[in-house]
């Protein structure tokens, strides 16, 4: 590979796990648990449009995660630059106490990561992608870099999954489901669409949407208020709707715009098409 493969390489557990479709899944399951931290979801409540431009945001999202991930050191250093950027003009009200704060508190960036990286990592293994331990500490560690670009010490940052677990212990007497949480979970229910698309948001919208929600952990559920499912159950769910979208070829479902993984091979090579079966090769 003669070509600059970026903050990642296809010899990273990155690379590989998110080529998968299944990771759609996890970055709903992320915005369900990143929505139980007050001060954050008020942050995105006060400041995002994405009740009104829900795919847009979603597409604005997933370019984001593409480029730092598939992008050259140059591409992932630039977006990482504007996102610190907008997040330090941004500031919201705190629910409970009316103080005043900045969106980029660590506090707040540190949740939004870790959140994130437990969807990415928890759905990607339920699913049927074969980690190992290690694999999966690995992948926590290879994210501080991600982490990094949105202005986080990555030495504060979680490196492997007991010290991810650790964090969530902390956190957890801060979270709670108000109005605004309530709000994202409609919305990730039912986000606005054009009235000929409301017929297939009913139908397959909806079940991706209930899925990553199940997929959450069982103190997720009893914030909500609503009856953690079986895990048995949607296990099962996740292996087949990962079987399912691992049908479509790869080259058809990487041709969804902006094509950093199509980008990535013509970059680096064909040695370089992301595969969960290369991890640890």
């Amino acid at each position: 590979m003669d070509g600059d493969a970026g903050l990642f390489t296809p010899d990273s557990v990155t690379w590989h796990l998110h080529g998968d479709p299944i990771m759609w899944i996890a970055g709903i399951r992320a915005l369900y648990l990143q929505a139980l931290h007050p001060r954050a979801v008020r942050g995105v409540m006060e400041n995002s449009d994405f009740r009104s431009d829900a795919w847009g945001r979603l597409m604005r999202t997933a370019n984001y995660v593409r480029t730092t991930i598939y992008g050259t050191t140059e591409d992932a250093e630039r977006a990482g630059a504007r996102v610190r950027k907008i997040h330090s003009m941004l500031g919201a009200t705190d629910p409970d106490t009316g103080e005043r704060y900045g969106v980029d508190e660590p506090g707040l960036l540190l949740w939004v990561h870790c959140a994130e990286i437990d969807s990415y990592l928890h759905v990607a293994r339920r699913s049927g992608i074969p980690l190992t331990d290690a694999q999966a500490d690995r992948y926590v560690a290879e994210q501080r870099a991600r982490a990094r670009l949105v202005g986080l010490d990555t030495h504060a940052v979680p490196g492997d999954r007991a010290a991810l677990a650790a964090y969530f212990a902390s956190v957890r007497p801060l979270l709670a489901v108000g109005a605004d949480a309530r709000a994202v979970d409609d919305f990730l229910l039912r986000p606005s669409t054009h009235p000929l698309l409301i017929p297939a948001r009913e139908v397959l919208w909806r079940r991706v949407a209930h899925l990553a929600y199940a997929s959450l952990p069982p103190y997720a559920h009893a914030l909500y208020g609503r009856p953690a499912p079986e895990p048995a159950v949607v296990t099962r769910r996740l292996r087949a709707t990962g079987t399912l979208l691992r049908c479509v070829p790869a080259r058809l479902r990487w041709q969804l715009p902006p094509k950093h993984i199509l980008d990535a091979i013509v970059r680096l090579g064909p040695d370089a098409r992301p595969a969960p079966y290369k991890v640890g090769r």
